[in-house]
């Protein structure tokens, strides 16, 4: 090992020739078999750690063993909890796309568990940052990173699940709320101080009591994979099997592992599913600049794609600095065995794929033919869970172009309704199509209505009350400038920027709000809220708070009389959705089941949609004509329902239609101008007029 620190004695460890499979740190109850992959290193080292003295290497180990472009050794006696890292020789030549540096201490991609958060740090550079000429001309950094460097540490498998038990809530009925696992107990007045923000926290009878009272079926949880300190959402992993340590409360030398579990087997028990949001597009290891932490020195030309003419530099999809090569055989490998073990081990019930487009990507282009997609396609275990896609990246869009197997974040029905309510021109048409969980998009393919996964806000972005308060992103809390952040929010902020006392403007909010709720709610597809929207936090017009580890992003439980409202609102409106199945149908209605109705109680056409101006669309249901169970043999049921949304700034009176009865009695069933359900007015005969507030929507049933 020339040009670098010699490795210490192995001393006294007794060690075996060990196999090339499972990959990673396998416990037996003996000892520790180690497997790396790396197809062009020439010579791998497992390293030792004390547990007392993390920064102190005991012992550095030659794994002699090379199998199938695996090193592999076997360590009698060594325990769960030992800690570990790897060191991999080969060239260091970035202009050939080679960033080999055994002075590296390295994670291993299969690790189970890291004992310590991955700060900053000058030594995990690759090269040597003082005598950098230009990005590149590198020369080799000879610091060692191992004292300061994260460590993997072996993990005991074994956990009384009990009689856990998967929710197993059928699409088309589910409810997700995406949320952050420390921002949403963080500041929670009555969760123990000492496990605030953590597992544990989430797992607690008040996190579940309040998700079951809202309604929410699953937590999508914004990503728990290892992931460096750049980012307080996580959206920068580096380990893909290891829940991220500071989420723990019981500690880092393992413990996350068990209590990641519990927190899943509490939510199960509470009749709640856990859906990750997972990052494998992208690394932090950042651009060819970035630090060594792991795969750039295992094997940096397998494990992401490079410009071919100039193998120094990251092909970048993500907007990150680099993009992992699913391409490549055994990084696909490292993704689905990541994937599989979430589900067989952790005991999650699905995905949400950040920039799944990237996912899919050939050399160039994303689409429905790629080795990804195949794989999971013929998988097994990942047929049994929900798969989400983020069907973009940062040079396409891809809503409505993954297989039948994917539900998708549906970008479209966020933009037209944001536009629509905002009082846009010319949102008649599409809107129809959302409100049916766009047949447009998955209608033809085999998918249902519930493959759309429907959102208004999402974890970037406004949140909804800054939606309906603010005209422009105001992100100076983040340090750059207010220059970070999108500036295409479709955002209307009624009248007044930011708090005011104009209780007309308040007003409005409030109504706009509950206009955004109800659309998400009543429409068919699969509904999305973002943690505190249901009680309407605000991030003060911040649309970017991914480094915001702050009250910005921290979800308030200090709630006035409004915010108390606006929960029980959308609690009411999930309840809503339970107790009419005609909302929430795994079949696309035809066309004899629904019409759009104009005004005047006449079916729309196609001038009404093309219209710019119409800014009413009803959808009259008829129940009668649904032939359709629900999955427990209930009928569906043959109530008709009206659901009227009105963005224009003054009422519209309403014909209601006569449905061939001496009698036919709408009762309203909700009102947005007013937050009431089920009010007690008297019912209104078909045949006759009922208005609909301004800017309001209104859901009317036939008694």
């Amino acid at each position: 090992m020339a040009g670098h620190a010699e490795p210490k004695a192995a001393q006294d460890y007794s060690t075996k020739p060990g196999k090339s499979y499972p990959l990673g740190a396998t416990y037996d109850g003996e000892g520790v078999n180690f497997a790396l992959f790396s197809e062009h290193g020439t010579g791998a080292y497992l390293c030792l750690y004390d547990t007392a003295k993390p920064d102190k290497e005991i012992a550095r180990i030659p794994m002699m063993e090379y199998t199938e472009l695996v090193y592999h050794v076997y360590v009698d006696g060594l325990q769960p909890g030992q800690l570990y890292g790897f060191r991999v020789e080969g060239p260091y030549n970035p202009q050939e796309g080679d960033f080999f540096n055994p002075n590296k201490l390295l994670l291993d991609p299969y690790a189970k568990a890291i004992n310590a958060p991955i700060n900053d740090d000058n030594s995990r550079l690759g090269y040597d940052y003082k005598h950098k000429a230009d990005d590149r001309h590198l020369v080799m950094s000879t610091e060692d990173s191992g004292p300061g460097m994260a460590k993997c540490v072996v993990v005991d498998p074994t956990f009384d699940w009990e009689d856990d038990k998967a929710p197993d809530t059928p699409l088309h009925r589910s409810v997700i709320y995406e949320m952050h696992v420390k921002g949403f107990t963080h500041l929670h007045p009555t969760i123990d101080k000492s496990i605030r923000g953590t597992y544990a926290a989430l797992g607690t009878p008040e996190s579940t009591d309040y998700l079951n009272k809202l309604g929410v079926t699953a937590v999508e949880l914004l990503p728990v994979h290892q992931f460096t300190n750049e980012s307080y959402w996580g959206y920068n992993s580096i380990g893909f099997f290891a829940p991220q340590n500071t989420y723990s409360s019981s500690g880092m030398a393992g413990q996350q592992v068990t209590e990641f579990k519990q927190m899943v087997k509490d939510l199960h028990k509470a009749g709640i599913e856990v859906i990750l949001d997972v990052v494998y597009n992208h690394t932090a290891e950042g651009n060819h600049l970035g630090p060594t932490l792991s795969f750039q020195g295992i094997d940096n030309k397998v494990y992401y794609r490079q410009m071919s003419e100039k193998p120094e530099y990251y092909r970048d999809f993500t907007g990150t600095g680099n993009t992992f090569d699913l391409t490549q055989p055994r990084t696909l490998q490292l993704v689905m065995d990541s994937l599989r073990y979430w589900v067989t081990e952790m005991h999650v019930d699905g995905f949400r794929f950040d920039l799944a487009a990237t996912l899919t990507r050939d050399d160039e282009e994303a689409g429905r033919i790629s080795s990804f997609l195949d794989t999971v396609a013929q998988d097994p275990i990942l047929a049994r869970v929900k798969l989400i896609a983020e069907p973009w990246d940062i040079e396409s869009y891809n809503v409505g172009g993954f297989p039948v197997q994917w539900s998708e974040w549906n970008g479209k029905f966020r933009d037209t309704f944001r536009a629509f309510w905002k009082g846009d021109e010319g949102k008649a048409n599409e809107v129809t199509l959302r409100m049916l969980g766009s047949p447009d998009l998955y209608a033809s393919d085999g998918r249902s209505p519930a493959n759309s996964v429907n959102l208004i806000t999402a974890h970037d972005g406004f949140t909804l009350n800054d939606l309906v308060s603010y005209n422009e992103k105001h992100n100076e809390a983040n340090g750059e400038d207010n220059n970070d952040g999108s500036n295409d929010n479709m955002s209307w902020n009624c009248g007044a920027e930011g708090p005011t006392d104009d209780p007309t403007v308040n007003e409005l909010r409030e109504r706009q709000k509950r206009n955004f709720l109800s659309t998400l709610l009543l429409s068919q597809g699969t509904p999305m809220i973002v943690m505190g929207d249901e009680c309407g936090r605000t991030q003060h017009g911040n649309n970017n708070g991914y480094n915001q580890d702050s009250e910005i992003s921290w979800m308030s439980w200090d709630w006035n009389e409004k915010q108390q409202a606006l929960f029980d609102f959308t609690s009411q409106l999930t309840a809503l959705r339970q107790q009419m199945p005609l909302l929430s149908r795994r079949k696309f209605y035809g066309n004899e089941q629904i019409s759009f109705l104009r005004p005047d109680g006449s079916e729309m056409n196609e001038h009404d949609l093309q219209n710019p101006d119409t800014r009413c669309v009803a959808l009259f249901i008829d129940g009668v004509r649904v032939d359709e169970q629900t999955e427990d043999g209930q009928e569906v049921g043959d109530e008709q329902l009206i659901w009227v949304l009105n963005a224009y700034w003054e009422d519209i009176p309403f014909m209601l239609p006569k449905i061939g009865r001496k009698k036919s009695n709408w009762k309203v069933v909700v009102d947005t101008s007013t937050g009431e359900f089920n009010p007690e007015w008297n019912p209104v005969l078909g045949g006759h007029e009922y208005v609909i507030p301004s800017r309001s929507s209104v859901l009317l049933s036939l008694s």
